[in-house]
């Protein structure tokens, strides 16, 4: 991967369009979501009440789980355990399969993008739509999500003004945003209308009652929930909460976190299929609960926190790597901060631990959680393990200690080495090919030792 990664991260760093777009759209999620925050009174504790709370639902993850699996039993609706993404994409499929489904309008989910659903269907013969606008716009460019909350960030509307000339033969003005988006409802909408299947995610799973909880801006996640007769909803197993009184917090944390919002124009709770007395709503609801290394991640101490994330982006928004180089650098479903951490531990530490070392550990994405996850440290743990599963690299290591033990324990040899590279400042020194925006540190005139002695040197003259 390291090769890939490093191609498109020169791709990324070279596309000046790209660069502006999402230089942008930082600028204007970061001030949004200080905005926002300076309207709550204390900012602080709530963020220490979604903190406390996720760390105790990780606690207490499988008796939480069981709860809910019972309580939505009781509510009606049909629990599903999948142990990986195969089986998700199979236990989905199968219930597609006796539905005689042709057609499934999606809601936004990451979880979905995770398990590569959308490419599975289609294989099957089965037309998935994603109803979600950024999904939708990204569906249509035959690209993924840049971004976890905001798919298509990485466009600007000039460009989504030509995606939908191209795909859809329609003609807009790019200014003219409430248009662009207007093309994309009347599409959607009789997708809608003749949907056999609807899929979402779950922000979050209250166990006590059996209630999923989705939230949204735009009204796609509740038509994909509740026009189709089946819906499917499709949960990484740590969106469990113990009750809906735990909700409130959380809400303000990720729509405060995610857009600024103070609340998100759409909150949806399903407890359960159309009632005989009910007009709408499903006849069938699933609730597919997905594993896929989260219960190996729950169970080691020093990674456990990852899955207290609640997928705001607030970490990606505050990022300068994520910031310059978008989303699809990463080559994962999950980018940013929290993509570095949380793939190679689902997807293998061998296969992507070129993402660990794409962070400068400057602390922005752990300052900006909302849940106060400490993401610079799990990235720095991360590293050590990538360091420590290459033999090769543990004796280089080892060496590269044993030699600065020896340096820092012989004064005279210290002196001398920081001596000739005081002389040798000024020679051209190369610059090593893997520093694409970096130049080398050059060492200073005047070392610290000799700092000190002249500071020294002048206390005593004033004495």
């Amino acid at each position: 991967m390291t090769n890939e990664f490093s191609q498109r991260i020169t791709q990324a760093l070279n596309d000046a369009e790209l660069r502006q777009n999402f230089k942008g759209a930082m600028h204007f999620l970061r001030d949004k979501r200080a905005q926002s925050i300076n309207e709550v009174a204390d900012w602080e504790s709530l963020i220490q009440q979604g903190a406390a709370l996720r760390r105790h639902v990780l606690a207490q993850l499988p008796e939480l789980l069981e709860l809910l699996e019972a309580n939505c039993q009781r509510n009606g609706i049909h629990v599903h355990w999948a142990a990986d993404a195969t089986e998700a994409r199979g236990i989905i499929t199968q219930i597609a399969q006796s539905h005689d489904v042709k057609r499934v309008v999606k809601g936004k989910s990451m979880a979905t993008e995770e398990i590569h659903l959308n490419e599975h269907l289609i294989a099957q013969d089965i037309e998935c739509i994603e109803s979600d606008m950024g999904e939708y716009i990204v569906q249509l460019a035959q690209e993924t999500p840049s971004h976890i909350i905001m798919p298509a960030i990485h466009k600007n509307r000039l460009q989504i003004a030509q995606l939908f000339e191209d795909k859809l033969n329609v003609s807009r003005d790019p200014d003219d945003v409430d248009g662009l988006i207007g093309i994309g409802r009347q599409v959607l909408r009789n997708k809608f209308q003749f949907a056999d299947m609807g899929i979402s995610g779950v922000n979050f799973a209250a166990a006590e009652s059996g209630t999923l909880c989705l939230v949204e801006n735009e009204g796609n996640g509740r038509m994909s929930t509740t026009v189709p007769p089946v819906h499917v909803a499709l949960m990484g197993l740590e969106k469990v909460i113990p009750s809906l009184n735990d909700l409130p917090p959380l809400l303000s944390l990720l729509t405060r976190s995610a857009t600024g919002q103070a609340i998100t124009t759409y909150l949806n709770l399903i407890s359960g299929p159309r009632k005989d007395h009910e007009q709408d709503g499903p006849k069938e609801v699933h609730l597919v609960i997905l594993d896929n290394g989260r219960s190996r991640i729950q169970q080691d101490a020093d990674m456990q926190e990852t899955l207290a994330c609640i997928r705001c982006g607030a970490c990606m928004n505050h990022c300068p790597v994520y910031t310059r180089i978008g989303g699809h650098a990463y080559g994962t479903t999950y980018p940013g901060p929290i993509g570095q951490v949380l793939v190679p531990q689902l997807e293998g530490l061998a296969t992507h631990a070129p993402l660990v070392s794409a962070c400068s550990l400057n602390g922005a994405c752990g300052e900006a959680c909302p849940v106060k996850i400490d993401l610079p440290m799990l990235i720095r743990r991360l590293r050590q393990r990538a360091q420590h599963s290459s033999p090769h690299a543990r004796r280089f290591e080892g060496v590269l200690w044993q030699i600065w033990r020896w340096l820092n324990t012989h004064p005279r040899s210290y002196r001398l080495i920081t001596g000739i590279a005081r002389f040798g400042r000024k020679l051209p020194f190369p610059t090593p090919k893997a520093w694409k925006q970096r130049t080398f540190p050059r060492p200073a005139k005047t070392s610290l030792h000799q700092l000190m002695k002249q500071r020294n040197n002048k206390n005593h003259e004033h004495n």
